[in-house]
């Protein structure tokens, strides 16, 4: 039999019900494959112990009914496990131990799947590169040099280099779906209040979505079907009947609209970007789609806008942090203040501590107004234009970054580049809209690249079928060389 690691869920899923492969076997194949491959970085903390203890429980009590049987997961070190280290990629929670598990792993576990281990992420999901991390930058297994997207990069760089089958992050302005176009992979962002977010660490609270990320549309259909649905204990959960990705998942995609965003194509967007839209345009038109040129006029104001409202959210969470009841505490300061001050000095990075002082300035007096109230007002008027436009067309195609990975170092002393990197994602999350990249090609030096496919609220449905459509026609393979062994 072929190296089950390489295939993909949904395969390795009939596998353990048809048992031509234990839980066990499964497991320690993943586990062999993580010793393997530590020069990566993606993990902050394995689990392998507990895992193997649940596979031979799986195995000695099989429920093939579930969505996920006995199948090892590893999830981006945001969410909160009960009695395993959680720490946001940050030194303040390098200690910290959860005692309540997460509802998004809650419910992937409920669903026969069990924790393999933590995955490094950017500190408190604030990156594109995977590089504040307090624990080290993650690297990307398209190519040693490279990183592999933000701020889910350990979740990204774990799926391609086959250290889990599927796995979670979360999206706050496209942190599942610029990794996972780093690294030929499919990524999906849902609809705000779609998958709860209690239990996950905040970082701005009116953005934040959990996500599936996995190998293939069909993968990512059987992940949302899992994590998704209704929980009381988060507010902004939206209570609506369980749905069936997975069994839904249809391919033809024949009368449907796509709007194509004439502000999408931005100043020096490199030709590959270019020309990969192109052919994404044209597998779809060619699948029966039609095309419709739109507009989405605030679309250049949503950056500046995201920057305001994620830093603002991020000072006002952030502000829990304070040595007292959890997480890291100074030793140094010879007060109460002193020691608050000295704990946020030495406990957070450099990119946390820049967004505390932007978010911290916006929502000051005299700059609310000006800053805050106008960045929400803005907000809205993006929001407008995706709801304009959906009264006539049912998806938005757009590519899902500026470029493909990027160096290692190579935008750290430069933060506006690095915030760029989320150009085409961030409408999305300030909307609140669902969206998906899907690998779509290579660019010259054989990295991948994604387009996206953004959706009506709660349409995931429609936006999985036109990405399951355009896999099957696209022909990308992802052709990563197991160098790191």
């Amino acid at each position: 039999m072929s190296d089950i690691t390489t295939q993909n869920l949904k395969d390795i899923v009939d596998q353990v019900k048809s048992k031509k492969i234990s839980s066990v076997e499964l497991t320690q194949s993943y586990i062999k494959n993580i010793e393997k491959g530590k020069k990566l970085n993606a993990f902050v903390t394995t689990t392998f112990e507990q895992a193997l203890t649940s596979a031979k429980q799986f195995d000695t009590k099989p429920n093939f009914e579930q969505l996920l049987p006995g199948i090892p997961l590893a999830v981006k070190d945001l969410f909160c496990t009960v009695n395993t280290k959680t720490t946001a990629g940050s030194n303040i929670l390098n200690n910290f131990v959860p005692t309540y598990e997460s509802t998004v792993t809650k419910n992937l576990w409920d669903n026969g799947a069990f924790l393999l281990g933590k995955l490094n992420c950017d500190e408190f999901a604030m990156g594109s590169s995977n590089e504040t991390s307090f624990f080290g930058n993650v690297i990307n297994p398209v190519g040693d040099q490279l990183v592999p997207g933000g701020s889910s990069g350990g979740s990204s760089s774990a799926l391609a280099a086959d250290f889990t089958p599927a796995t979670i992050g979360t999206d706050t302005g496209g942190s599942i779906r610029q990794p996972a176009s780093f690294t030929g992979t499919v990524g999906l962002k849902p609809t705000y209040g779609l998958c709860s977010r209690w239990g996950i660490v905040a970082f701005a609270s009116s953005l934040d979505q959990a996500g599936p990320m996995t190998k293939t549309v069909s993968d990512c259909a059987i992940m949302l079907e899992a994590m998704a649905g209704f929980d009381e204990k988060d507010s902004t959960s939206i209570k609506k009947n369980k749905e069936h990705y997975s069994k839904n998942l249809k391919d033809n995609v024949k009368g449907l609209k796509i709007g194509i965003p004439k502000e999408y194509r931005v100043d020096n967007m490199p030709k590959e970007i270019d020309e990969l839209w192109e052919k994404g345009k044209k597998i779809l038109k060619d699948l029966g789609a039609q095309l419709i040129d739109i507009s989405l006029p605030h679309t250049k104001y949503a950056l500046p806008t995201y920057y305001i409202v994620a830093p603002a959210e991020a000072s006002s969470n952030l502000a829990r942090y304070d040595g007292v009841r959890y997480g890291y505490r100074s030793k140094k300061g010879k007060d109460l203040i002193e020691m608050y001050e000295n704990t946020r000095s030495e406990g957070f990075g450099d990119e946390v501590k820049r967004r505390i002082l932007i978010g911290t300035y916006v929502l000051s007096s005299g700059y609310y107004d000006a800053y805050y109230l106008k960045a929400q007002k803005v907000r809205q008027l993006i929001k407008k234009d995706f709801d304009d436009n959906f009264t006539k067309v049912d998806a938005i195609l757009t590519p899902s970054t500026p470029s493909s990975a990027f160096k290692i170092g190579e935008k750290t002393n430069d933060p506006v580049s690095m915030y760029l990197n989320d150009i085409f994602t961030v409408p999305v999350n300030l909307a609140g809209l669902p969206a998906i990249s899907v690998p779509a090609g290579l660019d010259k030096k054989g990295y991948p690249l994604g387009l996206q496919l953004i959706g009506k609220t709660l349409d995931e449905q429609k936006i999985l079928n036109i990405a399951y459509a355009f896999e099957k026609n696209c022909g990308y393979k992802n052709n990563i060389k197991k160098w790191w062994v």
